[in-house]
């Protein structure tokens, strides 16, 4: 076996690795910042009743505070999975995958945001005399009001994804080592999220259109990537004729 072969096999399962690892990291992204920013905070928001919350908040703040850590997990698993698919796709388009990387990068910056406001509740109504100037039910309110403001920057966050799901689902179905069909379930799992560009249609469209959307574009690709990875001999060859021969 010559060296050449050997530099080849490394390439090819670095290739392989890169690609489960991104499949794996969308996964877990969806486990932790779906647990902490829906399922936690859904089991202590009481809508319209900021003292039932707080009750909440600090009857169970163990969980608050695993809420809050799976949130910021998350983040680290999407900037992890946004630079995985870039080294993977940047064959198809350099420019279009760096512009990729740019706006969910932008997106992880504002989930990462949420996360600050994710724990302002458990501070305001554990304040002590720094907010002794407030009343309880004023510190409730206040809580809320963050809880409220953490809900509506996790939407913003959210049409930076679909913005970024939209590229990389048009660089798959470019792309000749992913099966094409697996671009144009994410392009339409990202238009879905666009629509949070409208919170109230997107709140009313959540089950079952977009829950859906997401769900048949989403789960097939993570699948994928972690089953089969992707092609690498059509890898290299579309990465050669495009000058990306190294990953």
């Amino acid at each position: 076996m010559t060296s050449s072969d050997i530099t080849d096999q490394i390439i090819e399962a670095s290739l392989r690795f890169k690609a489960r690892m991104a499949g794996a990291c969308q996964l877990l992204e969806a486990l932790t910042s779906g647990f902490g920013q829906v399922i936690v905070l859904d089991r202590f928001v009481v809508s319209g009743n900021s003292a039932a919350t707080a009750a909440n908040i600090l009857g169970h703040e163990r969980l608050f505070w695993l809420g809050f850590a799976s949130s910021l997990i998350g983040v680290a698993f999407h900037i992890t999975w946004a630079l995985l698919m870039y080294v993977l796709l940047k064959p198809v388009n350099r420019s279009l995958s760096l512009l990729a990387v740019f706006v969910i990068l932008v997106g992880c910056a504002i989930q990462a945001l949420t996360s600050l406001l994710y724990l302002a509740p458990l501070f305001i109504l554990q304040g002590g005399s720094s907010f002794s100037a407030f009343t309880a039910e004023q510190l409730q309110t206040l809580a809320l009001m963050f809880l409220k403001l953490n809900a509506s920057a996790f939407d913003i966050y959210l049409v930076f994804f679909g913005f970024w799901c939209v590229l990389i689902g048009y660089l798959i179905f470019r792309s000749t080592f992913l099966p094409r069909v697996l671009g144009v379930l994410f392009v339409i799992s990202g238009l879905g999220w666009v629509t949070y560009l409208f919170p109230p249609l997107a709140h009313h469209l959540f089950i079952p259109y977009i829950a859906a959307a997401s769900a048949l574009g989403e789960i097939p690709l993570e699948l994928w990537l972690i089953v089969m990875a992707v092609n690498v001999q059509r890898w290299k060859e579309q990465a050669s004729a495009a000058g990306e021969w190294r990953t």
